[in-house]
């Protein structure tokens, strides 16, 4: 597969650096009527959105079409609200969804999503990752995917990343205003990639009262079973294989999806002028991340 020959550069748009398959659309993303019955997925990129896409999917949906899981892929069932390339439109794509509800993703700063989803008092569930190795899985991701910006080697995108000058802004200001906007929004999930790893079980379980859903034991076990990382690396409804763009011989779409890989990629400077930072940007002590598990 052959890289396209410019990558789009960052700019910096309202305060958060964004690129044009982002902003190209945004009065009609800002103008998006939203239903009562939506479920927004949203998370700062290389979260685990499509973990908790293809979770929602099967939980709402795999049940009554399971021939949609074998012939539709997850960037299809769960539109992309924001982007805009070749002329595709997420926005038509969502308003076009023939299931209900409609689940839509979103990498929206919180000040940037539509007014309209909190007007309806829509669902949310936002999903974080430490920063470590949220860090890790953009590099891989940036190496293979030629419609995001260049991430130059390691130690670039590391600059990159705690200067916050990263597509759709700094990690920092995305968890932490998603975290502050719960304390006025009843309506929002908050989940941590991390205890998604440690007990899917769990979290499904919270998701599922969330959302007041409530699967049977055999059902649940079907779910838990088909979102496993493995499953879903060989499963090309979920992997992004037939996406364009993406390079799966620099890096797959779905590489390791454990926590902690950051060790394997940061120096020990590297890790000490990281936690520094750290320290001065993560002021709310109720937000806390686990770098292990």
């Amino acid at each position: 597969m052959m890289d396209s020959p410019s990558r789009p550069k960052l700019f910096d748009f309202h305060g958060v650096s964004m690129t044009s398959s982002f902003t190209d659309n945004w009065e009609t993303v800002q103008n998006f009527q939203a239903r009562p019955d939506d479920v927004v997925i949203a998370t700062y990129p290389k979260s685990g959105t499509t973990w908790v896409s293809y979770i929602l999917d099967l939980l709402y949906f795999g049940q009554m079409s399971p021939e949609r899981q074998n012939t539709i892929p997850i960037y299809e069932r769960v539109p992309f609200l924001e982007i805009t390339e070749s002329g595709f439109k997420g926005t038509d794509h969502a308003d076009q969804l023939p299931t209900t509800p409609r689940l839509i993703k979103t990498h929206l700063p919180v000040q940037f999503v539509p007014k309209s989803f909190w007007g309806q008092n829509c669902r949310m569930v936002y999903v974080a990752r430490n920063a470590k190795d949220n860090m890790v899985s953009s590099f891989h991701f940036a190496r293979m995917n030629s419609y995001i910006p260049e991430p130059g080697d390691w130690n670039s995108h590391f600059q990159k990343f705690l200067a916050g000058k990263m597509l759709f802004g700094s990690w920092y200001d995305h968890v932490n205003c998603w975290w502050k906007k719960k304390q006025t929004y009843s309506n929002l999930h908050y989940m941590f990639y991390e205890d998604l790893v440690e007990d899917t079980g769990r979290e499904i379980d919270k998701l599922c009262s969330f959302l007041s859903l409530s699967p049977s034991a055999e059902e649940k076990t079907r779910v838990m079973s088909e979102v496993k990382f493995d499953n879903m690396k060989n499963n090309a409804m979920t992997n992004y294989s037939a996406k364009p763009g993406m390079n799966f011989e620099i890096s797959p779409f779905l590489r390791k999806g454990i926590v902690g890989d950051w060790k394997n990629h940061f120096t020990v400077a590297q890790n000490e002028e990281f936690n520094e930072d750290y320290k001065k940007k993560m002021k709310d002590p109720t937000l806390q991340f686990r770098t292990e598990i």
